[in-house]
């Protein structure tokens, strides 16, 4: 379970990656195309709105990533399962306030990864 918990929290950590480049560096290009509802003279006023959300993107997947990287068993799971719980988060207000696809791509990934992670070993070791 360790290893399916981690490559799906490098997954979540690389769809933010995406979310980011989108939100920064493609959002007068691809973004109507994606928010197709939303008026296409508004893209470009709200480019910098986009990237400000991009940044803050970069900010889950670096921390998803850091996660991966820590040694101690109890860390990681404490440190991946804070930012899971961001994405999640993330995911709810974006379903409610612009789109209920989000809760599908960004809250359920996350609840995945945090029940594989509290099912991953030494999971019963992990102490508060």
């Amino acid at each position: 379970m360790t290893l399916l918990a981690k490559l799906l929290i490098a997954l979540i950590a690389l769809l933010h990656v995406y979310i980011c480049w989108f939100e920064m560096f493609a959002w007068t290009s691809r973004g109507p195309v994606v928010f197709s509802t939303m008026p296409i003279e508004l893209f470009e006023p709200t480019t910098a709105m986009a990237a400000n959300q991009g940044i803050y993107n970069l900010f889950l997947a670096i921390g998803l990533f850091w996660s991966l990287f820590i040694k101690d068993p109890i860390w990681w799971k404490r440190i991946a399962l804070c930012f899971l719980l961001f994405v999640a988060t993330a995911g709810v207000v974006g379903a409610l306030t612009v789109s209920i696809k989000i809760l599908f791509t960004q809250t359920v990934p996350a609840l995945i990864a945090i029940a594989l992670l509290a099912l991953s070993k030494n999971s019963q070791n992990v102490k508060s």
